[in-house]
């Protein structure tokens, strides 16, 4: 008989998630994906607005079915005493509450650090902000685009006069997955603390090599487009079949090979004003015209064959419709179908591969689709479940989880 399917390391694990948007959503998509159950209250009123961020996957919006396969959909009013009640018989029974409303609207619901501590003892409750707690912006909303700008990110990013947000929300994912490993280590630990993580204290440390160059320097690097102020060469250069690769060294090593193996220029190798990385980042022009010349004689897969056999790191420019039919994802067979409510869609598995163990890979909630089947499982009757469902058509927008911290 074949294995039974191993199962995740966070089986039996419950999350209540008050989410919006990316980073909340991504920090429990994570603990779903390694098998934690995760229980996505949202407002009855059009749910998380990330849902409506545009149509394109069978109605529903690419940014929500990324975040969040897999969860069930509860639709309650919190702004009702029977939406409150359902939300605490829930968190009776769950670990981990995680949550990234508007700037002090958990405080407005009883859903305080203090609050929880009290009411709900045995609760791991995380709490993704802004700013964090105690300074001159802790009041202020924060979306992805906002905390890049403010953590001095898309001054590195873009080129000279040209600053640039990152393309993926990194602040927000690096806030999640923050999030979500404190919430591994304390359970590990079997320790129920609060925890916050705010995105700009995130987003600073992504930004730690810039910040401790700045500071160690007292030069503010200019961002190189598709390189790196920090070594060369390392960058961008068109092919002589009209593609773009990516060539790049970290040492002084592999300097030399692509010099001599590469470029089939010695002289290079020898030149005393390339021999470290800081002569080369000096010189950055001078190498960036021998090597771009040198690939605008050669095709794309020319470039790739002896980069490879001259040991030099490269890849290929592309684009994100290119990845989609990339071959390194295929020949790994990294996509997985899951269920929407629009249909199956096609969806990457999560980076981990645990040994022995497939991630669950479960559907894309519909709004409310297991308020009736979860709010039974609390020991509600029909009638009380049918009150509550009809509180919910007739809600109005929560105003206290109208907003959230991230994009």
């Amino acid at each position: 008989m074949p294995d039974s399917p191993r199962k995740g390391p966070l089986e039996g694990v419950t999350v209540v998630a008050l989410e919006q948007a990316v980073s909340a959503p991504l920090c429990t998509r994570a603990l779903c994906d390694l098998g934690a159950r995760v229980i996505k209250v949202e407002n009855p009123d059009g749910g998380d607005f990330a849902r409506h961020y545009d149509d394109v996957v069978g109605g529903m919006a690419a940014h929500f079915v990324w975040a969040n396969r897999g969860k069930e959909s509860v639709t309650l009013d919190l702004k009702s005493e029977t939406g409150m009640a359902v939300l605490h018989r829930l968190l009776d029974r769950a670990d981990v509450l995680v949550s990234n409303l508007a700037p002090g609207a958990t405080a407005k619901l009883g859903l305080a650090p203090e609050d929880l501590a009290t009411r709900h003892p045995d609760l791991i409750a995380v709490e993704i902000d802004g700013y964090g707690q105690g300074g001159p912006l802790s009041h202020k909303r924060a979306y992805d685009l906002l905390v890049q700008a403010e953590a001095g990110a898309c001054a590195i990013t873009g080129r000279p006069g040209a600053p640039a947000k990152p393309g993926p929300p990194v602040a927000d994912a690096t806030t999640g997955l923050y999030a979500a490993l404190s919430i591994v280590a304390l359970l590990y630990a079997g320790e129920r603390r609060p925890v916050t993580v705010s995105l700009f204290d995130a987003m600073t440390e992504m930004m730690g090599y810039a910040l401790t160059h700045a500071r160690h320097s007292g030069v503010e690097q200019e961002p190189r487009g598709m390189g790196s102020p920090a070594v060369a060469p390392y960058g961008a250069y068109p092919t002589a079949d009209a593609r773009t690769v990516v060539l790049g060294t970290t040492n002084d090593r592999e300097w030399q090979r692509l010099a001599r193996e590469l470029l089939d220029r010695p002289d290079l190798a020898d030149d005393e004003r390339l021999r470290t990385n800081p002569g080369r980042v000096a010189h950055r022009e001078l190498l960036d015209t021998e090597i771009g010349a040198w690939c605008a004689r050669h095709d794309l897969a020319h470039i790739q064959r002896c980069a490879d056999q001259a040991g030099i790191g490269n890849a290929r420019y592309n684009t994100p419709r290119d990845v989609i039919a990339h071959p390194q994802l295929a020949a790994r067979d990294r996509w997985r179908s899951i269920d929407t409510p629009g249909g199956p869609i096609p969806s990457l598995l999560p980076p981990p591969v645990i040994a022995g163990y497939e991630p669950p890979m479960g559907a894309v909630p519909g709004l409310g689709e297991h308020t009736a089947r979860v709010l039974a499982e609390l020991g509600f009757t029909d009638t009380e479940i049918d009150g509550e469902t009809d509180a919910e058509n007739d809600g109005e927008t929560d105003a206290e989880n109208d907003g959230e911290t991230g994009e």
